[in-house]
């Protein structure tokens, strides 16, 4: 299983080339992000794509926005009115089948681009432009790989958005290795078990209904249950968790403790959960408190859980959230 405690340059990140600070944009320049390039970059092996300068477009080369539809719209030269939308649909096409051999965990995009754009990107028509349409690629990407974790850099500025797509990325990087030789049924049990926490931070609805799935592994042939656990598995992540979910989940792990601590360690315990619920302490405060038990006392049901650590503690995303 892939560990989230080290760094894994084994996990493949596909980014938008402009944002590792390659010279690809229309004006020369680039958009480098430092958080992506000097913190993400110690964890992840990313993989540079400029769908623009794939489709044959120069360094430096005229803008070019979307027009006409938000369902359906077309790439196209400011000034010279040249049309690139079968050339940018093809790549796209071309591009997002080769993802799979690309073996990638997640993908950053590079907000309001027209080829990248993840959301609220301009559409233009004949009357004023509107933030109601996605980059032609990112469009591709999102279709033809629906359960990929996909983020625009800019939302990664939110702590919660950032925290739940690294959660993501990491758990699909486990859910593919699951599933990437002969998966058997105790491999499965397993693999949901040491998930519980997690899932139920995230869905307890989704969570529920995967518990029904994975009852009935014996009954249903190996792809489609692979395909319809894999889509329940990162939906259930692509729920934002919240402060009275994961109150829920630390009095759950807290009942494994009961019969092993004092009850003045509790009321500790108690009191720290009590002020993460009230938003004064973030989540990593009542977590390391309950982990030093946990270990302590060699819960070994929730020392395996994945909740306690989804992603490497040196990102300290917790601290955040």
């Amino acid at each position: 299983m892939v560990s989230a405690g080290k760094s894994v340059s084994s996990i493949r990140i596909g980014i938008s080339a402009c944002l590792l600070g390659q010279k690809v944009r229309f004006d020369g320049g680039h958009k480098q992000n430092h958080y992506l390039t000097d913190i993400l970059g110690e964890y992840f092996h990313f993989v540079p794509v400029c769908p623009e300068v794939e489709v044959g477009m120069s360094v430096p080369r005229e803008a070019v926005q979307l027009e006409g539809s938000p369902d359906n719209p077309r790439m196209i030269g400011i000034k010279s009115r040249r049309d690139w939308t079968d050339r940018m649909n093809r790549f796209a096409a071309k591009w997002t089948k080769k993802l799979k051999r690309e073996n990638l965990s997640g993908y950053i995009l590079k907000k309001n681009s027209p080829s990248c754009g993840m959301e609220r990107v301009k559409v233009f028509s004949k009357s004023i432009p509107a933030r109601t349409g996605r980059g032609l690629y990112a469009a591709a990407l999102i279709r033809h790989s629906p359960l990929l974790p996909v983020e625009e850099e800019g939302r990664l500025n939110d702590p919660a958005l950032r925290e739940n797509f690294i959660v993501r990325v990491f758990a699909y990087a486990r859910l593919n290795q699951l599933f990437d030789d002969r998966f058997s049924r105790r491999s499965v049990i397993d693999f949901h078990t040491n998930h519980k926490y997690l899932l139920l931070a995230h869905s307890p609805k989704h969570y529920r209904e995967m518990g029904q799935l994975v009852a009935r592994i014996k009954d249903l042939p190996p792809t489609e249950f692979r395909d319809r656990y894999s889509r329940l598995f990162m939906d259930n992540l692509g729920v934002k968790t919240t402060i009275k979910k994961n109150v829920n989940v630390l009095m759950h792990i807290l009942g494994f403790l009961k019969n092993k601590i004092t009850s003045d360690d509790k009321q500790s315990i108690l009191s720290v959960i009590e002020d993460y619920h009230r938003a004064l302490v973030p989540l990593v405060v009542p977590l390391t408190l309950i982990k030093h038990y946990v270990l302590k006392h060699n819960i070994e049901y929730i020392k395996d859980q994945i909740y306690l650590n989804p992603h490497p503690k040196e990102l300290m995303l917790r601290n955040h959230v």
